[in-house]
């Protein structure tokens, strides 16, 4: 056997050029594995370690106004081992030297917030805690400070209930509850436009208004509890005081979009290393065949000394098993690499304080197995071709091929070519496999320069029929309790309002079946022109009365088709339930929405002709004089703008959207030379002779 472990190292090494490019294609395969399934495991493992030390609530559930003394009804329930009531409110925010809408959610503290036992823990990232029964202080979100460029000592202001508080940041924080931050409704994160702070309880109460209430509770579950039981019994406590309705933590804004994004490096970890790997195998089957049909002289001298037609197999194995080396200590170290750039290009958006990137063991030993399983695939034939080679047949040379005429020349067009090109033609007809498969082998380096120009044409295309073809409005603002349709005039009598169309929100939860999703349910005008809903087709889509109009997303999650009846149940007002039909599905990457007659909502809530919020269209040279209002406006709790939002997105993507391109170049280059090259110098070989002559 030592004869033949030099022989393979030796072959390896004369056909090193070719060795190399088809173990560069692997790489690219097990660097792009293990780049995604090792940021996937940083991530994953970063965010359980944050959520249990910093005790994310189990449970959330949001009221309009409950007593205190219900928190001892709501921990007795079954199920519930520690309870934490809060104040949280919605506030347009001011900061000085700022004239754009920038709005916020003010969060309570608890009264020793440093203390462990408490939920939603906060980690103090800079600066002090606010001083109890201090009025004004504030903690800001970690995103937010770095956005606006906030220091402990800095001040600003906000509209809480209607009244103008002068806020001063004493520090920075990170909270377990806002890794992602987004403001709610909201596609994209928008840190230099929505913030969260945290104040003094007592302080945030007696500005709320809520001395002695709270408007939302976080709940942590026994160990073996059932969230749903929890939730179902805790929203019976709670419907008298204008319960919206609990949820799990897995529907938590925040948990859901960080599981969401993680989710998706699984579709990366298969797709992209798919393609490489069955354009290694290929190439690994094309230059093997073409090497034992060199070697049939060397086949048989060996089995005539007696080696058995195993070990001529495992000899070129072993050649095999020299490349996967190569491509597994390349990958591996790229992956590795490529790994820890991710993972911090993903903390720009996930806010955790203390992550740590390694490389899974298991992860090699996966990429390893994948790899000699694709191997296998592309050599079997030929290892098993030359393992069977009689002796006697192998000392013969390898039949040859067929010398005719190709298709051109059949057709009286070869006079056209060149005696080179005759050549070309006639040997891409002889090998019609081999030809078709180093067509689809370059045909896959294209794919990939696709998929990394794919991203940025979708996201172009998102943008361009989310807030070009459906939403129009410059602005939305939402109220901080619904009105009667008298009072919008004083909404379109703000200074530079165009046009302005009423909205009306109100939180549901639509089943189909036993799955069910909890979302606001919007009822729109039906002659609106700012905010037009487009059907499959991006053509408008008609509001019909009793009959909802939900995006296709939301179908999906509850398996249902245009036609079928849904239960929706509101969770605010008289907190009806109701059964309509699915009148149709929208094109809205918004991600799951339902949409209703304005009239048809407000009678559901028992709130006929109200309105909680509208779509404004602004003159834009006076867009500095309506923020400016709409600011000192005590009845708008919040106002969006759209283009802002467009802006935001744009330069927050536009690096990692360069930084993808830039790889996929890379590896579609690598795909195209390997194929290239070791077609090109199989021809060479095969062609030698005519070469020569």
């Amino acid at each position: 056997m030592r004869a033949l472990i030099r022989k393979s190292l030796r072959d390896l090494w004369l056909m090193r050029g070719q060795a190399l490019a088809i173990a560069l294609v692997m790489a690219c395969g097990v660097a792009t594995f293990t780049m995604s399934l090792s940021t996937r495991a940083a991530l994953q493992a970063a965010l359980d370690r944050y959520y249990a030390t910093r005790s994310l609530a189990d449970v959330f559930a949001p009221v309009k106004r409950a007593p205190e003394a219900l928190t001892a009804r709501i921990a007795d329930l079954p199920g519930v081992a520690r309870v934490q009531t809060r104040v949280v409110a919605e506030v347009n925010l001011d900061i000085p030297g700022e004239s754009e809408a920038v709005t916020g959610r003010l969060v309570s503290l608890p009264s020793d917030p440093a203390a462990a036992s408490g939920l939603n823990r906060l980690t103090l990232r800079e600066g002090l805690w606010p001083v109890a029964g201090r009025r004004g202080e504030v903690l800001v979100s970690e995103a937010f400070a770095t956005a606006r460029g906030l220091r402990p000592g800095d001040r600003l202001a906000a509209v809480i209930n209607g009244r103008r508080e002068e806020l001063r940041v004493t520090g920075v924080a990170l909270s377990p509850e806002y890794v992602y931050e987004i403001r709610p409704g909201a596609m994209f994160p928008d840190n230099r436009r929505f913030g969260v702070m945290w104040m003094e309880r007592r302080a945030l109460a007696a500005a709320a208004g809520l001395e002695g209430a709270f408007n939302d509770a976080c709940l942590a579950l026994d160990a073996g509890a059932v969230a749903q039981d929890v939730i179902d019994r805790l929203d019976r406590l709670l419907e008298p005081y204008g319960s919206t309705g609990a949820y799990p933590r897995a529907d938590q804004t925040s948990v859901k979009m960080t599981a969401d994004e993680i989710s998706q490096m699984r579709s990366m970890a298969f797709i992209p290393p798919s393609i490489f790997l069955s354009v290694a195998a290929f190439l690994l089957n094309v230059v093997l065949t073409r090497l034992i049909g060199t070697q049939r002289e060397q086949i048989a001298m060996l089995k005539s000394f007696g080696y058995s037609g195993a070990q001529v197999a495992s000899h070129y194995l072993l050649m095999v098993a020299g490349i996967v080396a190569t491509a597994m200590t390349i990958g591996t170290a790229a992956g590795a690499w490529l790994g820890g750039d991710m993972t911090r290009m993903y903390m720009q958006f996930f806010r955790i304080p203390d992550y740590t990137y390694h490389l899974p063991g298991w992860l090699p030993a996966g990429s390893l197995a994948i790899c000699l399983l694709s191997a296998l695939v592309g050599v079997l034939g030929a290892v098993r071709g030359a393992a069977r080679l009689p002796p006697a047949e192998a000392m013969r040379p390898e039949p040859p091929s067929n010398y005719r005429a190709s298709l051109l020349e059949r057709m009286g067009l070869g006079r056209f070519l060149s005696p080179a090109a005759r050549m070309v033609f006639r040997n891409l007809e002889r090998r019609p496999m081999r030809s078709f498969l180093a067509v689809v082998g370059v045909a896959l380096a294209t794919s990939v320069l696709v998929l990394g120009s794919f991203v940025r044409g979708t996201i172009d295309y998102v943008m361009d029929v989310q807030f070009q073809g459906s939403q129009r409005q410059d602005y939305t603002v939402t109220l901080v309790e619904p009105a009667g349709d008298e009072s919008f005039s004083s909404l379109t009598s703000l200074p530079g309002v165009m046009r302005a169309e009423p909205l009306l929100a109100a939180p549901v939860r639509i089943r189909a079946g036993h799955r069910e999703r909890r979302l606001a349910l919007t009822g729109l005008e039906p002659g609106r022109d700012l905010f037009p809903l487009l059907d499959m087709d991006l053509r408008p889509a008609r509001l019909t009365p009793g009959a909802l109009l939900i995006s296709e997303t939301l179908g999906e999650a509850l398996h249902v088709r245009p036609g079928d009846v849904v239960r929706v149940e509101v969770l605010s007002g008289r907190r009806r339930t109701v059964e309509m039909p699915v009148g149709g599905f929208l094109r809205d990457f918004a991600g799951v929405a339902a949409y209703l007659e304005r009239d048809e909502l407000g009678r559901l809530l028992g709130e006929p002709g109200t309105w909680s919020g509208a779509f404004v269209l602004v003159d834009s040279a006076r867009e500095r004089d309506f923020t400016r209002a709409v600011k000192e406006t005590p009845r708008i709790a919040a106002v969006s703008s759209t283009r802002a939002a467009i802006d935001s997105f744009r330069k927050t993507f536009a690096e990692n959207i360069l930084r993808m391109r830039f790889f996929n170049v890379i590896f579609a280059t690598i795909i195209a030379f390997g194929v290239v090259y070791n077609t090109a110098r199989i021809a060479l070989g095969e062609r030698s002779c005519e070469l020569a002559t």
